[in-house]
């Protein structure tokens, strides 16, 4: 009856959704927690390298019936895991995340978590439900359903749609608007800093950064705003990386 009931909690937990304050008790030095993933990037050096990657991993998915989303290029291997079935990250992300690097240190793959990123575009409206079966159409992608202020990518492309609420956002096809699409780009919270003082550099203009450090607002020279984002979010507590050597300060 133990061995039943233990089994059972081991379920719930696997089924468990982990925010990122969770993900950053565990401890994974080479990934990064954004948008709802864990995120990483193995500099593999040649492409032979990226296939035995690919391989050793594709091994562990099949044994743990768990699937991870990954993308090989000649000098890089990208992996995202997610617990689809519950919709955010998981215990079983986070087992299958230290195999992953297992297999990386064993070819002697370099983790690269500071390179990995998420870009999604948000459209401000001040109804999204006006306007979300239009871009669901021409993205090719379902309708969404509800309240659901997201368009779904049941594909993986990895790039996010999602409708901002903009209440002064009073624009029609006669009155058009100077800017309602933005990209928001979501980096490894201890990477945000040094890409908003980059993006400064390059002539940009800080416009806020009263939400930092969950997002920054900046525009380039004709106005047009962007946001660089965190997994931080107002009610949640996760040590950041200021000293840029990846050690708690």
């Amino acid at each position: 009856m133990t061995d039943d009931h233990d089994q059972t909690d081991d379920q719930a937990d696997d089924r468990r959704t982990l925010g990122p304050a969770d993900v950053a008790s565990e401890l994974l030095d080479d990934w990064r927690y954004l948008m709802g993933a864990l995120h990483a990037r193995f500099e593999t050096g040649d492409f032979a390298t990226g296939l035995r990657l690919v391989a050793d991993i594709g091994g562990s998915a099949e044994a743990a019936g768990h699937h991870p989303d990954l993308d090989l290029r000649y000098p890089f291997v990208t992996v995202r895991l997610t617990s689809h079935d519950v919709g955010g990250v998981t215990l079983r992300d986070v087992r299958l995340a230290r195999e992953i690097t297992d297999h990386a240190g064993r070819l002697g793959a370099t983790p690269r978590p500071e390179e990995v990123r998420v870009v999604e575009w948000a459209l401000d409206t001040r109804a999204h439900a006006d306007v979300a079966a239009f871009w669901a159409a021409v993205l090719g992608r379902p309708v969404p359903e509800g309240d659901d202020d997201a368009l779904a990518d049941p594909d993986g492309t990895g790039l996010g749609v999602w409708f901002q609420e903009a209440p002064d956002a009073t624009s029609t096809v006669d009155n058009p608007p100077e800017q309602r699409w933005h990209v928001d780009v979501s980096v490894p919270s201890e990477v945000a800093e040094r890409r908003v003082q980059e993006v400064v550099a390059a002539g940009g203009t800080l416009i806020s950064d009263a939400r930092k450090p969950s997002f920054w607002v900046l525009a380039d020279a004709h106005g047009n705003q962007a946001c660089i984002c965190t997994s931080i979010g107002s009610t949640e507590e996760v040590p950041v990386d200021r000293t840029g050597d990846g050690t708690d300060s």
